[in-house]
């Protein structure tokens, strides 16, 4: 063996020195060095005519391949500050170490990427077609089953956005919703949720929502109705009452047999998270507008759950179960299984607690009028509480405006039913009177003056009645008299029919006597012949003719 000497030490010690290895940067040190000589300053400068150049190109695709964390954030924080900043579209490259990103194993990585895409998408500075053909699919798709729940949220809005893009329909049925509605079927309740809460985003356009039927994700959707986490079941039904909207699809909803889908909407309706219960109803009031739907339900018991709803103290789910009882109210068949599970029974107690909710009083008169065109609901009306809780909402002082044409809309139009008119004069009460009275001020509303004007003008006139009207006669001439004023034909003649009712009282005929209406009634009946005979009614002797 050669023993050691100076000499030789002196020659390793030279090769050593001229070693190639030990001359170059590590990778991790020329990444780093890519992030802080490059990047930082350009973040500083804010020049994007400079932050888009071959260079930053090279520094960016550098650090999305390091394996190191802080390197890949870097990356990533500056794809953020270029979604706030930047105003033209990203040259093509750029979306090389942006979708590198997206398959990043670190949960910050990924978020804040797909969060800079969402922006991207957003402003347009990338356009769907062009995400899409790059591939950002299939890592959006992986974070959506596994990723850090703010990466989650981020790449379902990218999904969403991208199926916006007609050009991406046919492929995302392939690529992406086929996957999905295999994702929406996982064991794993998160994945499922996450699956779930992206199919109800595809369900927000009319496209998608035809991408998602053809691909048959409506039996999926329905399955999702008796999952065990109450989220995936309101994903789920939201999704469905977006197709329901869209009468192309009923019989898609309607094809799976054994009226499985209206089943599971009503074990739905009875579900105790009210948000739930509230979305099954609005699906079946959408799907209610087919007729073959009204006597599905009606075989189907579908008034029992109902009635759950109506006594609920959550006035969501009081509204919810009243647009739907709207619905079925239409339906003459539904008349009869109504009134007999005491319906109209349910309806006073409730006017009474939500009485000043507009929706309530819009859809409670909707049902109302439906339920008075048969002679059976017409007597269910009379022998319930449903009425006096219409007449409480009136004086309500908390009733909106909205609400109250529509209420007294409603009244005047069960008037027109002989019973019902009778019915009801005999019902009111000084403070009805009153607040009808105060509510056709010339000042307020013209159809609400009309409406309330309208109820007074066909109460019976007898006794009691009359006590209560006698306290408003001035105030109600005035009204008449701003009436005839009326350039409308239908304001005059109402002003003449509520002269007719009242003037059958000796005590207003007294007060009209000499009064401005009365010169207003001798104006008018010089008018047209129509109007002179409407007038003829009041038994006011018309003006003389005058002398030429």
């Amino acid at each position: 063996m050669q023993a050691y000497t100076p000499r030789s030490r002196d020659l390793h010690s030279y090769q050593l020195a001229e070693c190639t290895c030990l001359s170059r940067t590590p990778p991790r040190r020329r990444r780093r060095s890519a992030s802080d000589h490059l990047l930082l300053p350009l973040l500083k400068t804010g020049d994007h005519a400079l932050v888009l150049n071959e260079e930053c190109f090279e520094a960016l695709n550098d650090l999305a391949a390091s394996v190191y964390a802080d390197l890949q954030e870097a990356a990533a924080l500056y794809y953020l500050y270029l979604s706030h900043c930047l105003e033209s579209p990203l040259p093509a490259s750029f979306m090389e170490p942006l979708i590198s990103l997206l398959f990043s194993p670190h949960p910050d990585v990924q978020k804040t990427t797909c969060l800079s895409l969402v922006n991207l998408l957003v402003k347009r500075n990338v356009c769907e077609e062009l995400a899409f053909e790059m591939g950002v699919l299939p890592p959006l798709l992986e974070m959506v089953q596994a990723g850090d729940p703010g990466a989650r949220c981020h790449a379902c809005a990218c999904v969403t956005m991208l199926a916006s893009s007609e050009s991406n329909s046919d492929a995302l049925v392939s690529e992406g919703v086929i996957p999905l509605l295999v994702l929406a079927k996982s064991f794993d309740p998160q994945v499922q949720q996450n699956a779930a809460w992206v199919l109800l985003n595809l369900t927000q356009s009319v496209r998608s929502r035809r991408v998602l039927c053809r691909a048959g994700a409506v039996p999926v959707l329905v399955v999702l109705l008796q999952c065990a986490d109450s989220r995936v079941q309101f994903y789920g039904c939201s999704a469905l009452l977006h197709l329901a909207a869209d009468p192309e699809h009923h019989a898609r909803l309607l094809h799976i047999g054994e009226r499985y889908l209206l089943k599971a909407l009503l074990t739905l309706m009875a579900s105790p998270v009210s948000k739930n219960a509230c979305q099954a109803c609005k699906c079946l009031e959408m799907l209610c507008r087919n007729v073959a739907v009204q006597d599905q339900l009606l075989e189907l018991d579908c008034v029992r759950p109902l009635k759950t709803l109506l006594s609920s103290p959550v006035l969501q789910c009081v509204q919810s179960a009243l647009t739907l009882l709207s619905a079925l109210a239409t339906h003459p068949a539904f008349h009869e299984v109504l009134v007999s599970e005491g319906v109209c029974d349910l309806m006073g107690p409730m006017l009474r607690r939500h009485g000043s909710s507009c929706d309530v009083i819009l859809h409670s008169c909707a049902s109302v009028l439906s339920l008075g065109g048969s002679c059976l609901g017409r007597q269910a009306l009379m022998e319930s509480e449903c009425l006096p809780g219409l007449l409480q909402a009136l004086v309500s002082p908390g009733t909106p405006v909205e609400a109250l044409i529509r209420l007294t809309s409603c009244l005047h139009r069960l008037m027109f039913f002989e019973a019902l008119q009778s019915h009801l004069s005999i019902m009111m009460t000084s403070e009805e009177v009153l607040r009808l009275v105060k509510s056709s001020g010339p000042n307020g509303n013209l159809q609400l003056t009309y409406n309330c004007i309208a109820i007074l003008s066909t109460l019976q006139m007898n006794g009691p009645v009359i006590g209560l009207l006698r306290p408003h006669y001035r105030l109600l001439m005035g009204i008449i008299v701003s009436l005839f004023k009326n350039q409308e034909l239908k304001f005059q003649h109402l002003g003449i029919t509520a002269l007719c009712n009242l003037i059958q009282d000796a005590d207003f005929r007294a007060v009209l006597s000499g009064s401005e209406l009365e010169t207003e009634v001798l104006r008018l009946s010089e008018r047209t012949e129509e109007t002179r005979q409407l007038l003829s009614l009041t038994g006011i002797p018309p003006a003389s003719p005058q002398e030429p």
